[in-house]
């Protein structure tokens, strides 16, 4: 008997509705209440800003507790798909946003971007691209049926060598794009939304697991993660209300970048997948983390790196809108295309 398809929560279903309407109220709010947000956005240590800090702990804990680090032992056994994600997270997309971003912000819609902003919109797309998801790719695993191993490995490795990959990723890609940033922040940065949270998450795992409520407490702090998403989108958008009243395109345009390189990078893995002879129930996965962004991070390195104000912040924030639908999109594309992909194995 086949295994009925997994579903959507009901707030992940509808995420994209849910950061639409945190850019209404964040606008709004913005504008009625500006003093309330700039007091906010003053409470900083060290260029990181404490309330966002809270929320960005709140909403990677949760996800990183889903972490079983003990799988990648089990990597070997599907080395074909952990290659062919491995290269698409960490030598294909971080570089082809990079060119993207080049492209389309530097030169294709340039005359339709702030001009002050133009660098720092590259930076955002730029962090959204070097940190794979972390969370949402179990999800999107489970929709195409995906070998929930290969899945759990595939992610417990990208957590580690994101530790390690992250900050020399970024910087090398902001200095080829002649982008200054400080060293000392971001590392501090990888050391507040990587090592910090996932100690913390593991220990807590370690513990649940112990006393048998390990799944338990993920169902219960489960929707304080994507709360706490919509809370920060709320505190980022009534800092850039301004700028998004003056130029309502920007959204529009920064989002063009992402959505080629998701359909880029999830067609990329796929057909790899396919020619290296993987088995379907992996390529599908391998597609998704491929494609997939840990936007959680981006956000948090982009107002740490340069503010709340700061175009980078406003591109990843775009990356949480287009997210769900075209991650949905890719989804559908796997599955619909099970037939074509499995001839493959039985010629």
């Amino acid at each position: 008997m086949s295994e009925a398809p997994a579903r959507l929560g009901f707030f992940e279903r509808y995420l994209t509705l849910w950061v639409a309407l945190c850019i209404v109220v964040g606008i709004v709010l913005g504008q009625f209440v500006p003093g309330v947000f700039q007091a906010l956005g003053e409470l900083e240590v060290a260029r990181v800003n404490l309330p966002v800090g809270v929320l960005i702990w709140v909403m990677i804990i949760p996800m990183l507790m889903k972490i079983d680090f003990a799988a990648l032992k089990t990597v070997s056994q599907h080395w074909r798909g952990i290659g062919v994600t491995l290269t698409i997270n960490w030598l294909v997309k971080p570089f082809s946003m990079a060119v993207l971003g080049w492209l389309f912000i530097r030169h294709w819609f340039a005359p339709y971007l702030p001009a002050e902003q133009l660098d720092s919109y590259i930076a955002g797309l730029i962090l959204l691209a070097a940190a794979p998801c972390t969370a949402m790719v179990f999800v999107w695993s489970a929709l195409v049926r995906g070998e929930p191993h290969f899945t759990l490995s595939q992610v417990a490795l990208n957590d580690a060598i994101m530790i390690v990959a992250f900050a020399p990723i970024v910087a090398f890609l902001l200095g080829v794009s002649a982008i200054s940033v400080p060293w000392d922040t971001l590392l501090v940065s990888v050391g507040l939304y990587i090592i910090v949270p996932l100690t913390i998450a593991q220990l807590a795992r370690r513990y649940l697991l112990a006393t048998g409520r390990l799944e338990l407490v993920l169902q219960q702090i489960g929707p304080f993660s994507l709360l706490a998403l919509l809370a920060t989108l709320v505190l980022l958008f009534a800092f850039q209300g301004q700028q998004i009243l003056a130029q309502p395109l920007v959204i529009a345009l920064l989002a063009v970048p992402i959505l080629i390189q998701v359909v880029f990078t999830s067609s990329l893995a796929y057909w790899l997948n396919r020619q290296l002879g993987e088995a379907h129930c992996v390529a599908g996965p391998s597609a998704l983390i491929g494609a997939s962004n840990f936007f959680e991070l981006a956000v948090a390195a982009a107002i740490s790196l340069f503010g709340f104000h700061s175009g980078a912040a406003l591109a990843t924030v775009v990356g949480v809108l287009v997210e769900v639908p075209i991650m949905l999109a890719v989804v559908a594309v796997v599955n619909r295309s099970r037939g074509w992909y499995e001839r493959r194995a039985a010629a």
